[in-house]
Parts: structure tokens; sequence; C-alpha cells
């Protein structure tokens, strides 16, 4: 009838038209107007055809006996639209349907039942929600299924158990709910099954899979598994790949597992179990990878795991012992060993690396000792050697020295001695450079020069020697030269200016001397200098000014003179120490604060408005002018008394009247936590000189404590008094709401990344509340501000996983949950390491426990740019309203723009983003200060910020399946490279089908 219904009409509003399409044309057709193509991709699909089969129809493959239509393949073609698979199943012959990497969304209908003839469906990287039907199990053809990276809930429909032929099923990345049905063990056509990344309900793993006996590959990664492994997975002999990774399984691993032989790889990392590693395992004789770091297991490597063909070894952040056996050194394959934090001891087998063409090895973090094998690179293939943390004593093998193909070295932490190879200063591959805190001599070698793609130079505590070479200025990508706590000597070399992309220049705890070479200007980049403790002398430059990403600057104890630059004043610095050289003249004005005093003693001949400097200046004037002095002194006393017994009648006054200033004894402190301090601190530095931000509520000071310790103050004035207005009544009482929500949500959870509360201060009208200061102030102001450029991509997506860890916390860990209502990049603070804490809890909520989720507000509390729609005009709230605001934080990231801004005209960032890529990609949308070598990660980031942002409330992800989402993003960037080296990786196994990708 749709068919008839179709041809009438084209018939009746295009009359001149000659209609030669055959029936299955016509069937695609309708099919291609359900769809939108904005890329045109279908114009191939034409009425003009007479056979799709004989016109370069797109996208479809026909029997070349009967030209009959089999399969239709569309995959990335950007096509959006509801899938009707009641129009694609008239086809008689059709036998697979691949629309991959698309946009279709809405819901899969339940009539794809109809397909009888379908063996192969694949809809993975779609945008489809709702439920997966339950229908699909009644495809009696089907063999492979593939729903990965869509946004379909609920639970895996029972019925999947009724497969007959299905031997691919893929389901990963969703947001699937419930548990593993247990009906899946009677699809025994089964060879893999994909389950991974969904948030299932804590469950156990179910015994009924060991029925799979056909099974080659089981991934089910990060499923919320709990309980140990099933021995029934013992009977799974066909088994090449098992991942049970990111659970929270238990227990000893199950010593039937030794009876896979066709194992090829074994993921179990970050799990709970525990126990030794079963007996047996030589058994494995095709095992390659073998991964359970991140476990509780214990005793000794076993000689037999070291006899298997192994290619990657890693077994670390467990609690092995003992010394590594010798016979590791013999593996033929290994190439990744990563042992790391462990209780190993003993030395590293003599000729490991000899054998085996050995990329990476970690065994950080254990208690080695001995000297480095000096075989480690002997094929040549050495790209990490990371050993930190262990008592390694000895020189670096002068054969490192010649490994051309090393990227990543640490050393640091151990006892090495004596002179580092010129050879090993020179390795051109190498980006990161580590030998802190051991007892290396000599000086920096002239060949460091060859070092052309040296990132970070790490030396410091050491006994390293003699004069910085002039080379280190060709150092093009150097970024961070940390050499404190040394001997080095002579002057900076003037080519260090040459470093145009140095963050971090220390030096401090030497013994250079010299001028700080000219030009420093051009380094555009540098964040921190610090030269303490040297004997450097000459003027500070005034270039300093230009340098608007500096903010830290430590040249105390060194011989500078002449004047404090007035360029310094433009910097907004969190450290700035110039005590105990030999400066001179007037302090800048905007620097003769309080806050600064200590960063400028030592310096007789500086003056400022600060108490003790320019102490006894006037000891030189003439006699002749002493009687002079002395009656203007009087004078002057005279006034001072008489101002001083009018302040104080008045201050006494309001004292009685109870309106004067702050009284300390009518304050009442509550803490939170253990002080160290007591409101007479606090108190006592609530002045102009040390606010650092305010807001409708109050304003915000930082008070230095005598400990030294810095802390913020929030200080909210104004409790509805009586005789106020209406108006200041409600402002008191908004204000006073917002303190009793600050203090009702802070005051009772614990989180490393939630701002901590450390104490309250009340009075009559005046509250104060003391958090922990945070030196790198909100993320707001300073990736909308010009040090934007300071936030790389690995320091932005760091802030994003904590504030994600932050309110996850909030809304599966508080019982019950919080909602904060006000999550945006103002509110979420940076500390010296730019850790994120989520802060201003002043209108946060709790969710109410009647089994709802949401609760309705009376006005709308949040900040334009950031506020769901849904909450907009609802005014209900609930989790998905903070993890919508959160999106918009993840957006602001990504691109560098604020949430609403005039360039936007009436849309937000959110519109902006989706209308941008829809026009004009993904390049126009992402910042253009990162780096484009983290591109694919940050397309990643920004595709999890959209899901957050979703309009659609059912649509956005949970708080901890972003945390969990962002961590894999994480993950999967570090294990990158492995990956491609060989290892088999989780997200392609080939089957023998076009397209292998289940991920």
């Amino acid at each position: 009838m749709h068919s008839f219904l179709f041809l009438f009409s084209l018939f009746l509003f295009t009359p001149t038209l000659t209609l030669s399409l055959n029936q299955e044309g016509l069937y695609l057709y309708q099919f291609k107007l359900t769809l939108s193509d904005p890329d045109s991709t279908l114009s191939t699909w034409s009425l003009h055809s007479s056979n799709p089969c004989n016109s370069n129809w797109f996208g479809i493959t026909c029997d070349p006996t009967n030209s009959t239509i089999t399969s239709l393949d569309l995959s990335s073609s950007n096509l959006r639209g509801q899938f009707q698979p009641s129009l694609l199943c008239r086809l008689p012959n059709l036998t697979s349907v691949t629309l991959f990497n698309n946009s279709i969304d809405q819901t899969l209908p339940s009539s794809i039942s109809i397909c009888q003839t379908l063996t192969r469906l694949d809809l993975s990287q779609n945008l489809i929600t709702g439920s997966i039907p339950q229908t699909l199990s009644e495809l009696p053809n089907l063999t492979y299924l593939d729903l990965t990276g869509n946004n379909f809930s609920g639970s895996i429909p029972f019925s999947f158990g009724m497969f007959q032929k299905l031997e691919t099923l893929s389901l990963v990345y969703n947001l699937l709910e419930g548990s593993i049905p247990y009906s899946l063990g009677n699809v025994t056509t089964l060879r893999m099954l994909n389950l991974s990344f969904n948030p299932f309900s804590p469950a156990r793993v179910p015994s009924s899979l060991g029925k799979l006996t056909n099974l080659e590959v089981l991934w089910l990664s990060q499923c919320n598994l709990v309980g140990p492994i099933p021995e029934e997975f013992g009977n799974l002999k066909s088994l090449v790949v098992l991942d049970l990774s990111m659970n929270g399984l238990d227990g000893k691993i199950p010593s039937s597992i030794t009876g896979l032989t066709r194992l090829w790889q074994v993921e179990l990392f970050n799990n709970s179990l525990s126990g030794e590693l079963p007996v047996g395992m030589e058994n494995l004789t095709a095992l390659r990878l073998f991964d359970a770091s991140m476990n509780r297991l214990s005793g000794r490597i076993p000689d037999e795991l070291t006899r298997l063909p192994l290619e990657s070894l890693n077994l670390y952040e467990n609690s092995f012992e003992g010394e590594l056996p010798e016979s590791l050194a013999d593996s033929p394959n290994l190439y990744e060993l990563r042992l790391f934090g462990n209780r190993l001891s003993g030395k590293l087998p003599e000729n490991l690396g000899k054998n085996a063409p050995l990329r990476l090895i970690d065994v950080s973090n254990n208690q080695f000792s001995g000297e480095i094998p000096a075989s480690l690179c002997d094929r040549g293939e050495l790209e990490e050697i990371l050993i930190i943390y262990n008592s390694f004593s000895g020189g670096i093998p002068a054969s490192l020295g010649a490994c051309q193909s090393l990227m990543r070295v640490r050393l640091g932490y151990n006892k090495f001695s004596g002179e580092v190879p010129a050879g090993f200063w020179a390795l051109p591959r190498v980006y990161l450079l580590e030998l802190v805190d051991n007892e290396f001599n000599g000086s920096i070698a002239r060949t460091i020069g060859g070092a052309v793609n040296l990132s970070l130079l790490i030396l410091s505590k050491n006994n390293f020697s003699g004069w910085i070479p002039e080379e280190i200025g060709w150092l093009e990508h150097l970024e961070e030269f940390s050499g404190g706590d040394n001997m080095f000597n002579g002057s900076l070399p003037d080519s260090i200016v040459n470093l145009r992309q140095l963050g971090t220049l220390d030096l401090h705890n030497n013994k250079l001397s010299g001028e700080l070479p000219k030009g420093i200007k051009s380094l555009k980049k540098l964040n921190e200098l610090n030269l303490a403790n040297n004997d450097i002398g000459g003027n500070i430059p005034n270039d300093f000014g230009s340098l608007l990403q500096l903010n830290f600057l430590d040249l105390s104890n060194n011989k500078f003179s002449g004047r404090v630059p007035l360029g310094l004043q433009s910097l907004k610095l969190n450290e700035l120490n110039l005590s105990y050289n030999q400066l001179s003249g007037e302090i800048p004005p905007m620097l003769a604060k309080d806050m600064y005093k200590a960063s400028f003693v030592g310096n007789p001949g500086l003056c400022g408005d600060l108490k003790g400097l320019c102490d006894g200046k006037n000891e030189d004037k003439k006699a002749s002018g002493f009687v002079w002095l002395l009656r203007s002194l009087f004078i002057v006393a005279t006034l001072v008394f008489v101002v001083g017994v009018v302040w104080f009648y008045f201050k006494y006054r309001n004292f009685k009247n109870g309106k004067g200033g702050i009284d300390k004894s009518k304050w009442t402190l509550m803490s939170f936590h253990k002080l160290g301090f007591g409101e007479d601190e606090i108190l006592n530095c609530l002045d102009e000189d040390n606010v650092i931000g305010s807001g409708s509520s109050g304003k915000v000071y930082k008070v230095v404590l005598s400990s030294g310790e810095a802390v913020a103050v929030k200080k909210i004035w104004g409790g509805a008094k009586t005789e106020t207005g209406s108006g200041d009544v409600e402002k008191g009482r908004i204000q006073d709401n917002a303190f009793d929500a600050e203090v009702e949500t802070l005051g009772k959870i614990r989180h490393k990344n939630i701002v901590k509360l450390w104490c309250c201060c009340t009075t009559r009208d005046c509250k104060l509340l003391v958090y922990e200061y945070m030196p790198n102030g909100s993320l707001g102001d300073l990736l909308h501000s010009s040090k934007g450029g300071l936030l790389d991509w690995p320091t932005r997506f760091k802030i994003a996983v904590d504030a994600a860890e932050g309110l996850s916390y909030l809304h599966h860990d508080c019982v019950p949950p919080i909602v904060h209502r006000d999550v945006k990049s103002n509110n979420i603070l940076l500390d010296g390491d730019f850790g994120a804490r989520v802060a201003d809890f002043g209108v946060a909520k709790v969710v109410e426990s009647n089994g709802k989720g949401t609760k309705s507000m009376s006005i709308i509390a949040g900040s334009c740019g950031y506020i769901a729609p849904e909450y907009a005009y609802t005014l209900r709230v609930n989790e998905k309203s903070d993890i919508y605001s959160f999106g918009v934080v993840i957006l602001e990231l990504v691109t560098g723009r604020k949430p609403v801004d005039p360039e936007f005209g009436e849309k937000d960032l959110v519109t902006w983003a989706c209308s941008t890529l829809d026009q004009k990609g993904v390049d126009h949308v992402l910042d253009s200060r990162l780096d484009s070598c983290f591109k694919e990660e940050i397309c990643r980031v920004l595709n999890i910020g959209l899901m957050c942002t979703s309009p659609l409330p059912i649509n956005r992800p949970a708080m901890r399946r972003v945390v969990k989402m962002l961590q894999e993003v994480g993950i999967e960037n570090q294990a990158k490279s492995s990956k491609k080296d060989g290892k088999l990786s989780p997200y392609y196994y080939d089957d023998g089908s076009d397209h292998g990708s289940v991920a």
C-alpha cells in the first residue's frame, strides 16, 4: 500500500516523468527520502535509473546472477534520521545492512523482525536511543549484530538467549543497565561477545557463559562485575581473547584458565583479584599478552610464566615480591615489561634485552638494586626505560648512549653515580630525560645540542657542576629545565633566550654567577623562573613585565642590584621573592603591599610604604635642623593625640551600641577539620589589600596564616534585619540560605575534588567561610583570560577528569545525593598543580528520596549558558541538570570559548558548537591554541561534552559514566602506541568479514 501511494503521488505531481526504476529501486528510493543526506552521498540514487544494480548506486552490492540487491553499506556517510527497516526488508535477497558511523537517531523499531533474510546488521556508532528491541532475536539467520557506540538504555533483552545462528554480538559503549542475562549462555554459536563499557548494575559474571564453547573473544571490560571469575570459564577451549578488566572482581584467578591453550591475550587489570598466579600457566603455550596489573596479587613471579612466548607482561601495582626469574632474559618475543609498584628486589636479569626486541621496561617503585643491564638496548628497539624509586647504583652503561631508539628516560630517585656518557646527552628521539635525586657528577656535555626532541630535562638534586653549555639553546622543543640543588657555575648561557617553548626554568641552589642574559622577553611561555640561592648579579630586566604567563618568580639570595622593575606590576604572580639581594630605590606602588613584604626583606636600599623598610633613613640630617624636627614632632604628636581621643570616643560609643567594627568576642567558630589557627588570625587579615574576589553575597580574601599556609575567606554581610526594606530582607534571606547550604554541604563531605571548608565563623550580622586556598584561581578566569594559553591539553584534560570525579561523588556516593545546581567554570577552582576542585555550594540541593529523583525549585538557580533546557522551563532539578552544565564546561575546555558570547548572537556555546560542527567541521570548533597532536583525544572529549548537553535528559550519561568515559580516553591515549605495535586490541577483531571493527 505504501509503495502504491508513493507511485501514485509521483504520477500525480510529476505527470511528465517516465518511471523506469524497478521495484527494488523504488524501495531504496523511499528509504532515501526518510533520511537527511547533507553531503549528498546518495545522489546516485535516482528515479531516472532502471535498476540500481546496473546504475552504480552508492553502497549496494548485488547478486551477479539475478541482479538483485544483497547488501547495503552506507558507512560514514553522515546520514541522519530514523532507521526504518520496513522499507529495506522488502528487498527479498537483502542479507547485510551496515550503517556504521552515521547520525541515525530516535529508537530502533521492533518491526526489525520482518528482515528475515538478514545475516548481518551493523548500526554501530550512531545516536539511537531507547531500549534494544526484543524482536531482534526473531531473525533466524542473523550471525552478526553490532550496536556499539549508541545510546541504548534499559537491559539486554532476555530473549537474546534465543538467537539461532548468532556468532558476533557487540553492545559496547551504550547506556545499558541491569545485568548480563544468564540466557546468553544458550547462544552456543557465539564466537565473539563484546559488552564492555556499559553502566550495568553490580552483578556476578554469569557462569552460564562457560557453555559458549565456540567463543573466541570475550570482552567484558568495565561492566561493573563483582565476585569471582567463574571456574566454568575453563570450558571455553576456543577462547583467544579474555578481557575482564576494570571491574570489581575478587578472589583468585581460577586454575581452570590454564587449560585454555589457545589464549593469546588475557586482560585482568584493575580488579581486586588476590592470591598467587595459578599453577600450570606453562600450559598457555599461545599466550602473548598477559595483563593482571592493578590487583592484589602476591607471591613470586613464577619461572613458568617467563618461558611462555610473551610479548607483553604487565603485573604492575600488585604485591609481588622476591627476585625476577633469570629466565625472563630468555623470552624471545618480550617487547613490553611493566612491573612497577610491587615489592620486587634483587637485580634485573643480566642479559635482559639481549634476546628480545625490548621496547619498554618499567620497574619503578620496587626495591631493585645493582646496575642497569648493559644489554637493555642490544636489539636497538628500546623506547622507554622507567626505573624511578628503587636502589639502583653504578653508572649509566655506555651502551645506552648509543640507543638511538630511546624516547623516554626516567632514572630518578636511585643511587646512580659517575658521569653521564656524552652520547646519552645527545639521544635524538628522547623527549623526557629525568635523572633527579641521584649522585651523578660531571657537567652537561656539549653534545646535548643533538637531543633535538628533548622537551623535559630534569636534573635536580645531583652533583652536576661546570658551565651550562650554549648548545642547550638549540633545543627548540624544551619546555622544562629543572637543575636545582646542583653545583652548576658560571653564567647562564646567552642562548637560553632562544627556548621559545620554555615554561619552567628552575636552577635554584647552584653557584651560578654573572648577569641574566639579554632578550629574556622572548621567553613568552615562561611560567616559572626559580634562580634562588645563586650569585647572579646585575639589574633585574624590566622585560619581565612582558612575560604575561609568568606566575612564579624567585630571584632571592643573589646579588641583584638596581631598582625593582616597574614592569613586574603588570604580572599576576602567585609567588614573588626578591629578598636578600642588593636592590635599592622605591618599590613599585602596586607591589608595596603587606602581602609582598616578605618578597623584599634583606634589601637595605629598598624603600616603600611597608613597615620595616627605609628604617634609619633620617640619621644623616644636619644638626641645624634638629630643633625644628623636635618642634614638628611635638606638633604632630599633639594632633595625633587629639585625633586619637576623638576616634576612641566614637569607637567606644559604637561598641556600646553594638554597631561598631568587628568584635572578636562575639564570634562563634565551627570547625569541620582539625585547625592550626583561631578566629583572631582570620579576623586580623580582613582588609582591602587582601581582597582577591567579590560577588553578590560578599567578598573573598586571601589570608596568610602565621604558619605560612594560606586560606581563602568568604565574608557574607547583611543577614535579614527587621529594620531594613523588604528587598534587603529578601537579599539577606537568600544570603543566609546560601551560607546554610554551603555549611550543610561542605561541612559533611570529604573528597579530593571538592573544595575543603576548614571552618565557619558567625556573628549577628556577618558570616565567614574559611576554605583551602587555591593559588591558580578559577578555571573560568584562567581559561578566558590572556593566560588561557597556559592551559595545554593535558592540563585541561586533567581538570575535566578531576571535576567529573567531584560531581560523580556528589551524585553517586553521597547519601542522599547532592545536586550542585551551579556547575560552571568559575566554580571549578585550581590548586598549584592545576588539580581541580568543585566549589560554591550556595544553591546546592539534596535530591529527594521519594523515588522521583527530582525537586521543584521556586526560582532558577545557575548561570546563563549553563542552565539545562528542561530546568529553565520546568524548574525541576536533578542530577541531569548538573550533567548538562558540566557538558558546557567540557565544551569550554575544548573550544576555549565562553558559554555566552556576542559572537554567537542569540545562540549559546552548545548551539554554536553543534551548528559549527555541522556546517564547517570540527577544526572550526577546537581551540586553536591546543596542540594538534592531541586532536584525536580532544575530539573524543568533545563528543562526551555533546552527549552531556543532549537536549533530552535521558540521553545524558550519568556522572559515573562520564568519569569512566574520560578515564578511558586517557587510558587509550597512553596505550595507543603499544596497541599499534602488535598488541591485539579489543577494539578490533578480524572475523573475516568486511567490517572487523566492533567499536
